[in-house]
């Protein structure tokens, strides 16, 4: 694992961009210069993040989130664990 968050990231185990390992690690998001603690699904290339929108939620459950644009900042809350 590298000392840098990957580019993109999704907390949610359906999604191809998942990753148990880095989630366990603790990520922080900064978005548009806000700490950020209830993104569900960042890119830094592309800008973007994935919130929920309140409490509301789809028929399937999940809650219904919105694509917010800014600058984002990705990094681990901790350091790496020696192997």
């Amino acid at each position: 694992m590298t000392d840098s968050p990957p580019d993109r990231l999704s907390s949610d185990p359906k999604s191809p961009f998942y990753n148990e390992a880095i989630l366990e690690r603790g990520i922080g998001i900064r978005f548009k210069g806000i700490e950020r603690t209830n993104v569900s699904q960042y890119c830094i290339s592309e800008g973007w993040v994935e919130m929920p929108v309140g409490k509301t939620l789809d028929r399937r459950g999940n809650p219904l989130t919105m694509r917010f644009k800014g600058e984002v900042i990705a990094y681990f809350r901790d350091e790496p664990a020696a192997p």
